[in-house]
Formats: structure tokens, sequence, C-alpha cells
């Protein structure tokens, strides 16, 4: 079987996309598996498929690295929101369906295929405060821990030794370590289902706006968060304990496109 395919990062966090509107994409997961891996296949920390829904503009299905699906992916929400205009599917606002829910992404800008592009998260409700980390869901787990040695911290193995331990082995949950710095904040992440530290990660990035707000006290605002990757935007609202009108931005990449044999 033959498949065109085409690529995309944001803020380095790179996707293979698959267009499935016309015939019904199926793929297993070692086929999954083969296409992410950086040295047999294409190379990405995921793929996904555009497919059609009833009652929305398009369906978006994420699949980990690992060959297996995922929940929620914040920077792969807004590039295949870049791609849906790309194909075809010519709307400044976008609204579609993801596993975890209605999504709707805008489109601020746009130079060639390279895109500035910002997605509506769901409500945030899901928040835990430990005496040292946080525990939030943004439409993915995440674990948020502040630190003071981000740029010299070994994410990798921090992160793998947080995500398998007794509490989080059986599910798993990405690790965020976040500095504040004067003026900004910076983050680094270590994913579940990619099993290492990514260049970015959305639900991390927007996970980790959340646990600052809570840390600091802060009922609205608009923050700009470095990633290894490049940097994101992420604005809400909060309201009692939920946290609304949630926002993640930033670019959306067209790399290239190309065809891929699956046996």
């Amino acid at each position: 079987m033959t498949v065109e395919f085409y690529k995309y990062h944001g803020t380095g966090n790179d996707f293979i996309i698959l267009d499935g509107r016309v015939s019904q994409i199926i793929l297993d997961a070692d086929n999954i598996k083969y296409l992410c891996d950086r040295r047999f296949g294409i190379g990405s920390d995921g793929l996904m498929i555009l497919s059609n829904h009833p009652d929305f503009d398009f369906a978006m299905t994420y699949y980990n690295s690992d060959g297996h699906e995922g929940s929620m992916c914040g920077n792969g929400g807004r590039c295949i929101v870049a791609f849906a205009n790309m194909v075809g599917i010519n709307k400044k606002n976008l609204n579609f369906m993801a596993v975890d829910g209605p999504h709707k992404g805008e489109i601020l800008q746009k130079h060639g295929h390279d895109l500035l592009v910002r997605l509506k998260m769901s409500d945030v409700s899901e928040i835990r405060t430990y005496k040292n980390h946080y525990e939030i869901n943004t439409g993915s787990p995440h674990y948020i821990e502040f630190v003071n040695d981000l740029e010299t911290k070994n994410v990798f193995e921090s992160g793998k030794m947080i995500r398998n331990s007794k509490a989080f082995k059986k599910e798993g949950i990405n690790v965020n370590f976040i500095q504040q710095g004067t003026g900004q904040l910076s983050v680094r992440t270590y994913e579940r289902g990619v099993e290492n530290e990514t260049l970015s990660c959305g639900t991390g990035v927007t996970a980790s706006a959340i646990a600052y707000a809570l840390k600091n006290n802060i009922l609205h605002d608009k923050l700009q968060i470095n990633t290894l990757g490049g940097q994101l935007t992420v604005s809400f609202e909060k309201e009692g304990s939920i946290f609304r009108n949630v926002w993640l931005e930033g670019p959306a990449t067209y790399v290239y496109k190309g065809e891929v044999t699956i046996d």
C-alpha cells in the first residue's frame, strides 16, 4: 500500500499527517511505529489522520510514535488545522473533533504554508496540587514541577523515572519541568508514548501555564512560554476552580510531502 503523507511541526514537535477523507486509512500499531521511526521510517513524534465528520469541519485522530492512539495533542491540533487549510478546507475558523471533544482552531497569520494558529483547548478542571508538583489534565495528563536548573537538568532521566514510577506506570503521564525567569517562563517536557524529551509539547505548555497561574494566584493572563523548539503563548480565564477560554497559540510549519510504501 502506497500512502501520501505530509510532514508538519509545531515548535519542533513534529508529525506525519495523512488525509483520510476520500478513502479510509487503516494502520496497525506496527505500521505507525515504523512510519514514526527516525532511522527506518519517516520520523516524527506522532502521526495524525484527518477524516470527515458529520457535524464538524473534520475529525482528528492522533497516534503516539509507539504506535498507539494517544490523548489530545496541542501542537498536533494546531498543525492539523494548518493542514486542513492546505488541503482545501478554506476557513479562517475551523471546528473539529478530537479524542477529548470538540476544538476550535483559528488561523491568525499565513505565510505560504507556514501559519500562525491558535487552538482552543478544553476547559481544565482536573487539577491536583501537591507540595512539590502539580498534576493537571489539559486533554492529556501532565505532571508539572518548578525547578531552578532547567537548562542543565537531565529531563530524559528525571522524566522517565517519574513517568514509570509506581503512581503513573500503568497509565503513564507527561512530565514537565518549568522555570520562572524575569518576565518569562521556560518548559521542557518528557512525553509518554514518545518515551523521550520532545522539543515542545502543547498540552504540557498549557498545563505549565495553569500551574504557574495557580502558584501565583493569577486569574487571567496571556503568557509567553519558551520551549526548546520555540515560543508558544497560552491565554486563559480562571472561574472558581475551573480554567476556561484556554487558548494555545504558535506556529504550525509545513515541512514537506511525499509517498511511502507500507507492507
